[in-house]
């Protein structure tokens, strides 16, 4: 049945499927899994005059008569219905889509749902749902779409799929699962989650659902955890870490030790570190990763930490160098943009096992790179990466320890979802010394004090960052940054302002970063290619154009560019928006420097959906389960993983569940569950 081409589905085609393919819907499974986002309930009907002028809602009519299409400038048409609800009349309008215009009968009754504008006296309904009044139920499923597909259009696909096939669906979940948990069978869920009788049908058939996946997703994610728990021959014993503590020049906070410490018990086991270091911006993760690479070194292992662009390579292997080169260490660089002799200089260092550790880009996943031997896989911002190539830089090695690094805040349940391969360490504190960052949220109104505080800053000797994202629809990355750059420039002549963008080659970001980093500039404005890990301590400025166009975390990283030393540091959010949830976000930043719990409001606000994309991450897109409002679900799930997987870790006690987790992981198959 999952397999079953949806283009032999009754009244689909091969036309139509097309139109289903641009939804990610190319068999029978993939229409029976395409639950409705929301119902209507044709219960509350309304008299339309009383229908609401700023709400959607349902009103009983009959056509009364098709006014012939009319054909608009541009190649438009726009297709008329007048209609009845038998004391008032009402239009019935289409753009651009014949489809439901040819539909609809003269002298037939329709229920027709959607918002009806117009004026007291002339009422119409642009675009609605419609049914006719002999299929009327309780309630109506609506499906996200695609332009040339309806709802009615899915709901007939769905209905027809379910008359043919609907006694085949296979039901993964073992049955003693399903009676702990009070569960439904999987066909009433399927059937009644597109075509509930009722809302209580509705109800229990979205639990259903809701367990099914997010026990599916935690399985994959278990078995991915189990996969890394193989045995190791790099057991790292305990090595003194006095000579490393004590060239540092400050000393480490209790989060930091605590660290260090839970990775140093990791490595000294018999199976391989599978570790998530997570802190917030300037907490100090880098000296954290700099102990685990001096313990490896000491047992005569090579290290790697790989970073997503060549900027934060290029500032990791200058940190790393500082810390380890006084203690013996050998750290290389290698990146796509090097020359390549410089290459072949870093590839035999690594071969031979004369470089202790190697900093670089996606460059270290090349056929060339080879280690002698290969011990510790350190990568930064990992959900930029996906498990795909963090397993394919550990696959360098005999099963190594792999310790992975994050600025970005996650709330804790999210984090052991997307990291659910993943043990979790946490950074909580911050170096001694640090301020808080000033946080100011103004309109544009006040734009040139702005200005004029930066270039007070600037007159004390101190650098600013101006970061843009778009700023008006239609205009690229490039002309909105450098818009503000020359507007800048024009403002403050006698000041050096640089400009960093996406577009740029790596070797000329590289030259920009480097004249920043060196004081050669004043101020830098960039789009957001500065939001992770570059460190210029002597910036004490943060502009964000269009603040209101990020979500809290971004802004939280962006912010987290400056307040990198002792001396003051400022960020000022410019926006337009007036809207709320606009206001929400900009005020929160300005009264909260806590990224996790600015993250949690992230969340909330945003919803998982957006918190993360799925191609950043490498998580499987759920289709029903919300990973924030079900989090019952996912404590209920979580625990019936854990137990099946300690009985049987392969699952082929239970096929189906197990042909289930293989196509929820099917993007992530390469290194994920086979």
């Amino acid at each position: 049945m999952f397999s079953i081409d949806i283009q032999y589905v009754k009244g689909v085609g091969p036309k139509r499927a097309e139109l289903f393919s641009k939804l990610g819907i190319d068999s029978v499974g993939a229409l029976l899994q395409f639950y409705p986002r929301a119902y209507i309930d044709l219960q509350q009907t309304l008299p339309l005059s009383q229908a609401p002028f700023d709400a959607p809602c349902a009103v009983l009519g009959r056509v009364v008569r098709k006014l012939p299409p009319a054909r608009l400038g541009g190649g438009k048409t726009l297709y008329k219905l007048l209609a009845t609800d038998f004391t008032q009349d009402f239009a019935v309008v289409f753009w651009q889509n014949r489809f439901p215009y040819e539909s609809l009968k003269e002298g037939q009754d329709y229920l027709f749902y959607g918002k009806f504008g117009g004026t007291l006296t002339q009422r119409e309904i642009n675009s609605p749902l419609f049914l006719p009044e002999g299929e009327r139920r309780d309630l109506l499923p609506v499906y996200p779409l695609t332009k040339g597909l309806t709802s009615k259009a899915v709901a007939t696909a769905v209905e027809n799929a379910l008359a043919a096939y609907g006694e085949e669906i296979p039901d993964p979940l073992p049955a003693p699962v399903q009676a702990e948990y009070q569960l439904c069978r999987a066909g009433y869920a399927v059937k009644n989650i597109h075509r509930p009788e009722t809302a209580q049908a509705a109800q229990t058939a979205r639990r259903r659902l809701i367990f099914e996946e997010l026990l599916v997703l935690q399985l994959g994610l278990g078995s991915l955890k189990k996969k890394g728990r193989e045995h190791t021959d790099l057991q790292i014993p305990a090595a003194d870490l006095g000579p490393f503590l004590q060239a540092l020049p400050y000393s480490l906070t209790g989060a930091q030790l605590r660290c260090i410490g839970e990775i140093g018990g990791d490595m000294a086991g018999a199976v391989p570190m599978n570790r998530l270091l997570q802190g917030d911006v300037g907490s100090g993760k880098t000296v954290v990763a700099a102990a685990a690479v001096y313990r490896a070194a000491q047992a005569g292992v090579q290290s790697a930490l790989m970073a997503p662009t060549e900027i934060l390579a290029a500032q990791h292997h200058r940190t790393l160098e500082e810390l380890l080169r006084p203690l013996g260490l050998t750290v290389a660089l290698l990146t796509g943009s090097m020359k390549a002799a410089e290459k072949r200089a870093v590839l035999a260092g690594l071969q031979d096992g004369s470089t202790d550790l190697v900093v670089g880009t996606h460059a270290l996943l090349g056929e060339a790179v080879s280690f002698a031997e290969l011990g510790l896989v350190i990568t930064d911002e990992q959900h930029r990466f996906g498990v795909n190539q963090r397993g394919a830089l550990g696959d360098k090695g005999r099963a190594p320890h792999v310790l992975v690094m994050s600025a970005t805040p996650i709330p804790r349940t999210l984090a052991l979802i997307i990291y659910g391969d993943l043990d979790i360490s946490v950074l909580d504190e911050k170096p001694a010394g640090r301020r808080e960052i000033e946080t100011f949220a103004v309109g544009y109104g006040r734009y040139q004090r702005a200005l004029n505080f930066a270039e007070k800053q600037i007159a004390a000797g101190h650098q600013v960052y101006v970061v843009c994202p778009l700023i008006e629809e239609g205009e690229s990355e490039l002309e909105s940054v450098s818009a503000v750059r020359d507007q800048m420039a024009a403002y403050l002549p006698h000041r050096r302002i640089g400009l960093l963008h996406g577009k740029m080659k790596a070797r000329e970001k590289e030259a920009v970063m480097a004249a920043f980093s060196a004081g050669e500039l004043d101020a830098l404005c960039s789009t957001t290619v500065v939001e992770v890990g570059v460190d210029v301590p002597n910036a004490n400025l943060m502009m964000i154009h269009n603040a209101d166009r990020f979500g809290l975390s971004a802004l939280h990283q962006l912010r987290g560019r400056v307040g990198r030393s002792d001396c003051q540091s400022y960020c000022i959010l410019l926006s337009k928006s007036g809207g709320e949830g606009a206001r929400k976000r900009l005020q929160a930043m300005c009264e909260s420097s806590d990224g996790f719990a600015l993250a949690n409001l992230d969340l909330e606000m945003r919803g998982p959906g957006d918190f993360f994309g799925a191609a950043q991450h490498g998580l499987p897109q759920l289709k029903i389960a919300d990973l924030l409002t079900d989090r019952t679900t996912l404590a209920e799930t979580s625990a019936v993983a854990r137990q099946l997987l300690d009985e049987d870790a392969t699952l082929r006690r239970w096929p189906l569940l197990r042909q289930a987790v293989g196509r929820l992981f099917s993007s992530i198959s390469e290194n994920g569950f086979n």
